[in-house]
């Protein structure tokens, strides 16, 4: 089992902070955010490919980055400096 980590207009967006769910031996995250986007339409749209950042257990990581049970994932919105 993971935890699964919302933040920012992200958060807002989903109505969701935090969730878990059961992972296999050989998940990356591009498998998590597969099975999250089958919650619904808003969660498919707001969860697409390149709308999101995404770390493992605190560590920026990229959509094929392979994801271990225990692991914490976080998505967040991209970020703006100024």
């Amino acid at each position: 089992m993971i935890k699964i980590l919302f933040f920012g207009q992200l958060k807002e967006l989903l109505d969701c902070s935090e969730t878990s769910i059961d992972i296999g031996e050989s998940t990356t995250v591009n498998d998590i955010k597969s099975e999250l986007k089958t919650r619904s339409n808003r969660w498919a749209d707001l969860l697409a490919d390149g709308k999101v950042l995404v770390a493992i257990n605190h560590t920026m990581s990229m959509s094929s980055d392979r994801v271990n049970n225990g692991d914490e994932v976080a998505f967040f919105p991209p970020v703006t400096g100024g």
